[in-house]
């Protein structure tokens, strides 16, 4: 991984430490994928935590702003900024769409340590 597409993802990562995320992982889809390199997969445990994880990225990130989804339910927030998808449940929506689950061991490590 280039030092660039690091630090993007970890000012991914300290926006969602910020408000709180939790259970935070980062997907390498970059062998799986043609569409997209990356997957983040958090979640907040109210729909006011959800919305305040999205908001905190997209203010702190330069650049075009994302292409959204679901903010008005705010049960599952996706925010996608071409080669990064980050996606942002409640508990019990990520339990059952299991996104970690369907891509199977592609988890990334950044910065030395877990994803999380």
């Amino acid at each position: 991984m280039e030092e660039g597409e690091r630090r993007r993802l970890r000012l991914f990562l300290d926006s969602i430490a910020e408000k709180k995320g939790e259970r935070t992982v980062v997907l390498d889809l970059r062998e799986l994928s043609t569409t997209v390199d990356y997957f983040v997969i958090t979640e907040g445990s109210t729909d006011k935590q959800v919305e305040a994880i999205a908001v905190n990225i997209m203010e702190r990130l330069d650049g075009p702003a994302p292409i959204t989804e679901g903010l008005d339910s705010k049960r599952w927030v996706v925010l996608d900024y071409g080669d990064v998808m980050i996606h942002i449940f409640q508990p019990e929506v990520r339990r059952f769409y299991d996104l970690e689950g369907l891509w199977g061991e592609t988890e990334l490590e950044v910065d030395g340590g877990t994803s999380s």
